[in-house]
């Protein structure tokens, strides 16, 4: 498995519009051969921005890789970085890619909800 992840820091009162974006807009995701699920992901608020993480996970860095380089990452990623009134994040978002070394999921769920 690859998770493929970015880091935002989004500008304090900012978080809603952020949201928005992401829930708004139309992946394509789903048409990607070994891609697994998406999350965005809210976490510590600082003085000057709340950190979001996009998380991804493949059934290999090679389907990742053809994601990023698909007509449906582009068209998904199009309005990205467009100016806007108000700045939404602060600097640019920061990509971390990893590959699964070890994995455990709980064996008392059902299969279905342990993945």
């Amino acid at each position: 498995m690859f998770i493929a992840m970015n880091r935002f820091k989004v500008v304090k009162g900012e978080e809603a519009a952020f949201e928005t974006v992401w829930s708004s807009r139309k992946t394509r995701l789903d048409e990607m051969p070994g891609f697994l699920s998406f999350h965005l992901l809210k976490g510590p608020e600082k003085e000057d921005h709340t950190l979001y993480s996009s998380h991804t996970s493949w059934a290999s860095k090679e389907d990742f890789t053809a994601w990023t380089k698909s007509e449906q990452f582009r068209e998904s990623h199009r309005n990205a970085g467009q100016p806007r009134p108000k700045p939404m994040y602060l600097g640019h978002p920061e990509f971390e890619g990893f590959e699964t070394v070890l994995s455990e999921t709980n064996p008392h769920l059902p299969r279905q909800a342990a993945e």
